[in-house]
């Protein structure tokens, strides 16, 4: 008896590209990925023919956020000389920022003219000088970073409520941008040190 060449029949391959890319777009919709975190941050344009010049600040209108190497946040200002946690950070800028009562130790306040709005009275020279360690943790740095913007956020809300009878989200570009005058964001950071425990 002679042996049969018979063909094994071959594989339908036809539908293997189809059920590839279902399981690669499922893979992609259901799996998580780490986001890195971060600041945003607009950096004032570099001119080239700048010169360094000294600007020298009333103490009054400074308030001082240290970060030691054990995430203790130390904050010094005319009122305000001790070790806080970072949930009172916001309350502590904000009056400070705003100065509600005209404290002599806090900013001064002056009449400052808003582009396209009024004349206001706002403390325009205050600075909040920003210090860390080269060993403060990331997290709290993070943490203090976003409890001084709410304070900004939260004056220029309550000031869109008074003055522009509505909030910061539903105000347009140009009434956002008056709440930034007269509460301009004014974080200063010094290039990160090392501190002891705060002091």
């Amino acid at each position: 008896m002679g042996k049969s060449n018979r063909k094994v029949p071959g594989l339908n391959a036809s539908s293997t590209a189809d059920i590839s890319f279902i399981l690669l777009i499922f893979f992609l919709i259901t799996t998580s990925m780490d986001t890195d975190t971060g600041l945003t941050r607009r950096l004032p344009e570099w001119d080239p023919n700048a010169e360094e010049q000294e600007v020298k600040i009333k103490e009054r209108n400074i308030m001082t956020v240290q970060v030691n190497k054990n995430n203790e946040i130390f904050v010094k200002n005319g009122v305000i000389n001790r070790v806080i946690e970072v949930e009172e950070l916001k309350d502590i800028a904000k009056e400070f920022i705003d100065n509600p009562d005209d404290n002599p130790l806090l900013p001064m306040k002056e009449e400052y003219d808003v582009p396209g709005f009024r004349v206001v009275i706002t403390t325009m020279k205050h600075v909040i000088s920003l210090q860390t360690d080269r060993d403060t943790n990331y997290e709290v740095y993070f943490k203090v970073q976003n409890e001084l913007s709410k304070a900004y956020n939260e004056l220029r809300d309550v000031w869109c409520r008074q003055v522009l009878g509505k909030s910061w989200k539903l105000c347009n570009d140009d009434e956002r941008a008056f709440a930034k005058a007269m509460y301009p964001s004014k974080i200063s950071e010094a290039e990160p040190k090392t501190y002891g425990t705060a002091q």
